[in-house]
């Protein structure tokens, strides 16, 4: 658990749709890890006749797959069928209210996680995965935002984050509090020095303590849940990630990208792709997955921004061949020398969020065509690994050192206890 591979899987699973006014687009990547853990759930129209609502989540697994797949296929069933979520009525029950569908969100969670407690794998401790999620519900008046655990949701409304969840962490004051009722300390910033999420779904060791309720145990599988009325003059989208995303982005860099490559392409499985392609080259070491949903405001593809797209790509292609012509007699630089020289640059253009990280497939491209012949190692570059060959400190490895220095020193956020 948490060990890494020696070169990253960068193989994607897409998928995009379009429906209820509003276009989807996701992407996943392995990375590092040795297994993908990652899940996700994209569904336009629910069941009992709410087809005008649509649900997205991003489910990040540890210890294993197993509760984020579930999770994936039947969280969704267990809330809308929920008597909270919408009480029966007859041939043509009313329409949930807000109260009734956050209270069926939390009950659904409830209801799927001791649900998955009979598996017998996980009963038995055979299997001890756990999961996080994070979703958002929209129905035509409102988006409900889901969150258990710490992958996480923003909403870019009017250019700008207008809403993000809040990451579950047993250091969190509220969560400590219940995590040492519980009978359980935060050490290492991990409950019991071992899981770095307070709430998750599964994760079955930490909820075994007699006299406490499913919403006190040590780890929680109890979501929060936010309704925010719809603006549709000013709401642009929604995304939905996982850790793996969040660990080298922030809120405003990852909206900020997003909105700027929306402006350069229509196809959301291509943007999603850049996002992950960026993290990765910005030294994100897990899974990888996001979930993109446009609403009818999102930003348009502008033929000025295309326009600038393309000249900076032209501009990194002309700098990487000067790069190599004055190598002369010292032999070809490899790409870490490249991606060196080109940090120092002013280099006008770059998208905001992304730098030169999210270029990097472009400028590798052109090093592979004008140096076809360049032995790649297992990061799809020339960097043997992330504090080596002496560039570790300069700009653009320093943000892949720092990542790895984090992961390195707080352990796998998988870890069972000793």
């Amino acid at each position: 658990m948490g060990a890494f591979l020696d070169k990253p899987k960068t193989e994607k699973h897409n998928a995009h749709g379009e429906g209820n006014g509003l276009r989807f687009g996701l992407s996943s990547m392995q990375g590092w890890r040795v297994e993908m853990e990652d899940a996700h759930t994209a569904a336009l129209g629910l069941p009992r006749g709410l087809d005008d609502w649509s649900f997205f989540a991003v489910y990040d697994g540890h210890a294993g797959s197993r509760v984020a797949n579930y999770c994936s296929k039947h969280l969704l069933e267990h809330i809308t069928a929920s008597e909270e979520f919408r009480p029966a009525g007859g041939p043509d029950p009313p329409e949930p209210s807000v109260d009734g569908v956050k209270t069926g969100i939390r009950a659904g969670f409830l209801k799927i996680d001791e649900f998955m407690r009979s598996f017998s794998d996980l009963r038995n401790g055979m299997d001890r995965s756990g999961s996080t999620a994070v979703g958002v519900l929209l129905s035509p008046a409102y988006l409900y935002f889901i969150n258990c655990g710490d992958s996480r949701a923003l909403l870019c409304r009017d250019a700008r984050v207008r809403f993000s969840t809040l990451d579950h962490k047993p250091c969190n004051p509220r969560e400590k509090e219940r995590i040492q009722n519980a009978g359980g300390s935060v050490m290492i910033q991990r409950v019991n020095g071992s899981l770095a999420v307070s709430r998750a779904l599964g994760d079955y060791d930490y909820k075994c303590v007699d006299g406490k309720g499913p919403t006190e145990q040590l780890v929680s599988p109890e979501p929060e849940v936010f309704e925010i009325a719809r603006a549709p003059q000013e709401d642009e989208f929604v995304v939905l990630a996982c850790d793996g995303i969040w660990d080298v982005m922030s809120n405003e860099e990852l909206c900020d990208f997003v909105r700027s490559r929306l402006e350069v392409s229509h196809d959301l499985e291509k943007v999603c792709n850049e996002v992950v392609d960026t993290c990765l080259h910005k030294g994100s070491r897990d899974n990888m997955s996001v979930v993109l949903v446009c609403l009818p405001n999102a930003p348009k593809v502008s033929e000025e921004a295309v326009k600038k797209d393309l000249e900076l790509d032209k501009f990194l292609e002309s700098r990487v061949e000067e790069i190599l012509q004055k190598s002369g007699e010292d032999g070809v630089p490899d790409l870490v020398h490249v991606m060196r020289n080109l940090s120092t640059d002013s280099i006008p253009n770059l998208p905001p969020g992304g730098g030169l990280a999210s270029k990097r497939s472009v400028i590798e491209a052109v090093y592979s065509r004008l140096n076809p012949h360049r032995e790649e190692d297992g990061n799809g570059g020339d960097l043997e690994d992330p504090c080596g060959r002496g560039f570790q400190n300069t700009p653009y490895v320093a943000p892949f050192r720092t990542v790895w220095e984090r992961r390195v020193a707080r352990g796998p956020r998988d870890a069972s206890p000793a």
